[in-house]
């Protein structure tokens, strides 16, 4: 019975921060030879979650920001989905670390898998010669979804949260789901 509750709390420990905030949903129509898709997640308690405004005003499927949205692209988690070109997510990750070594010679990048319930999913972590650095998670639902997507979070480099932030960015990775099919999102409380 010992032995139980010690992989528990394990478990507990390397789930992250609960999340028990908004869900946040973001949706795509069918394009070409890929099907409508959904992608749901739960966001951080305090965090809002964005699909319609904010989201639609940057180009992006769904932010989740703590606060007041005030336009700057730090600490806000931003999700992106696309249809996927690249043969595999390794080669999605290839291609963003060579582009922003390309934009920042003299910058770094880290790749790193990460746990996910039910998908693939890996992380570009950068240092930015800016002392900006961001860290991007890209996931794959399956050849079949037709789509990748990625969540990211720009940090500065000296944020004393960071760690808490990207625990909580993590938590929202791992809590996202794919479904096959669009659901209308509901516009966010502001």
């Amino acid at each position: 019975m010992r032995r139980w509750w010690l992989v528990l709390a394990v478990a507990l420990l390397l789930a992250g921060p609960a999340l028990a905030g908004e869900p946040v949903v973001a949706s795509g129509q069918a394009d070409g030879a890929t099907a409508a898709w959904t992608l749901m997640a739960r966001t951080p308690d305090g965090w809002t979650a964005d699909c319609c405004t904010y989201a639609r005003a940057i180009g992006v499927d769904a932010v989740v920001y703590r606060g007041e949205w005030s336009g700057e692209p730090q600490r806000v988690m931003v999700l992106n989905a696309w249809p996927a070109k690249l043969p595999s997510l390794d080669a999605e990750l290839a291609a963003d670390r060579s582009g922003y070594l390309h934009r920042d010679p003299t910058g770094r990048a880290l790749s790193l898998p990460i746990a996910h319930p039910s998908m693939h999913c890996a992380a570009n972590v950068y240092e930015g010669s800016d002392r900006v650095d961001d860290m991007v998670v890209f996931c794959d639902p399956g050849k079949a979804s037709g789509i990748r997507f990625s969540w990211s979070m720009t940090l500065a480099a000296d944020d004393g949260q960071r760690r808490a932030l990207l625990d909580e960015l993590l938590a929202v990775v791992r809590s996202t789901v794919y479904r096959r099919g669009a659901t209308q999102p509901t516009a966010a409380r502001h």
